[in-house]
């Protein structure tokens, strides 16, 4: 049997999920900073395996309540599918943000940094936007195809997915502009300098938007207009 919940927890549960997200990829680049002696491959490979566990859980435990969308992209991939509202959607990402902004607060917090900061991290250039670009066409075809052929592994299929584009990207995978958001307001090991992310959240939007068009192509059955839903689980 299929719940539906009301707006009001749908919105508590994206921000809940983009709130514990945003404190976990922070928080593990803090942690793994510290803990690595300055060497940035283990650095980077512990708060990878923290993002993809945090990830999964919160997908698979939230996803029947609001659909664990966490980022404005896919929210907005959504809207264009005509899966979501418009009211719901704009809401929705007002959560993800709110939610990563106080996920970054969380992280400062428990390693007591100071909560206000702005990054000093560079991460500028045409190489790394075009990372952005295809860590984002990664996940919304991800998620798609999840949807399509084995909707009860997109949590793990998300998971991996975000893993894997943490190496193979230069940009080591944001993929969302609003834990992009959120970095900015981090000087620490995940951070993104204010000045970098608006390019960063354009190439994310970019990503999600060509996925979401090639997809809509790809697995488009005779005489469907749509993409399939995401079915909650019963």
């Amino acid at each position: 049997m299929t719940v539906e919940f009301s707006r009001g927890r749908k919105l508590a549960a994206e921000a809940l999920g983009s709130f514990l997200l945003a404190a976990t990829v922070i928080g593990s680049g803090v942690m793994a900073e510290r803990l690595s002696a300055g060497n940035d491959g283990v650095a980077l490979l512990a708060n990878t395996m923290a993002t993809m566990a945090a990830l999964y859980v919160l997908i698979v435990l939230l996803r029947p309540i609001s659909g664990a969308q966490f980022n404005p992209a896919v929210t907005l991939a959504m809207r264009l599918r005509r899966q979501i509202g418009m009211m719901d959607g704009l809401l929705y990402v007002v959560a993800q943000i709110a939610g990563m902004i106080l996920g970054a607060w969380a992280a400062h917090a428990m390693f007591d940094l100071p909560l206000a900061q702005l990054s000093h991290k560079n991460r500028e250039g045409g190489a790394l936007l075009f990372a952005e670009f295809m860590a984002s066409f990664g996940l919304l075809t991800t998620i798609w195809l999840g949807l399509r052929f084995s909707p009860r592994a997109v949590p793990a299929l998300v998971a991996c997915w975000i893993g894997a584009a943490y190496w193979f990207t230069s940009s080591t995978s944001f993929a969302n502009p609003a834990i992009t958001i959120a970095r900015a307001l981090s000087d620490t090991f995940a951070g993104i300098r204010p000045q970098d992310a608006p390019a960063f959240i354009a190439a994310q939007f970019a990503g999600a938007l060509v996925a979401t068009a090639f997809c809509g192509w790809l697995i488009k059955e005779p005489g469907k207009t749509r993409l399939p839903a995401d079915p909650s689980p019963t």
